[in-house]
């Protein structure tokens, strides 16, 4: 289980920053090139996060919708491909993220700061609040954890 979490932990910063690159990039796309379906969906999406975390969850699958909306209105088949190649360990720091105190509901706020953004059409604020919205993603309690050093003379 250890090793397991000392993995996790190793593999979360390099994750956060490929998320960071990406999703970044597909947010000031999807400010320019966002139809009015692109945008419908992410209010879908925050709606239904919203109404997961009032139900006392989480809002992993309204949080995972929205981030999808974003990268499809982001209109770029070839990052959308590198992006959901992701999925997986995405899920994890969507996972570890949202698991942190009050960070559903914080989360919901930055996804309506994203989605104001590109809904004005405003590259550089989209892009800025997604990279706010992320480095808040990347401040979880597993990479401020020190794993045990494992004393050589115990092997």
């Amino acid at each position: 289980m250890l090793h397991k979490l000392v993995e996790r932990r190793a593999r979360l910063p390099e994750v956060l920053e490929a998320r960071e690159l990406l999703e970044v990039r597909l947010a000031e796309l999807a400010a320019t090139r966002r139809t009015d379906d692109d945008l419908a969906a992410m209010r879908a999406a925050l709606v239904a996060m919203e109404a997961e975390i009032a139900a006392e969850g989480l809002g992993i699958d309204g949080d995972a919708a929205f981030h999808h909306a974003v990268h499809r209105a982001g209109s770029n088949k070839v990052l959308e491909h590198v992006i959901d190649g992701l999925a997986e360990a995405i899920h994890e720091t969507r996972m570890e993220s949202l698991t942190e105190p009050d960070r559903p509901r914080s989360s919901l706020r930055a996804h309506r700061r994203i989605l104001e953004a590109i809904e004005a059409q405003q590259t550089a604020r989209a892009a800025e609040a997604m990279r706010a919205h992320l480095r808040q993603v990347a401040d979880v309690a597993l990479l401020r954890w020190e794993p045990p050093v494992e004393d050589p003379t115990l092997s």
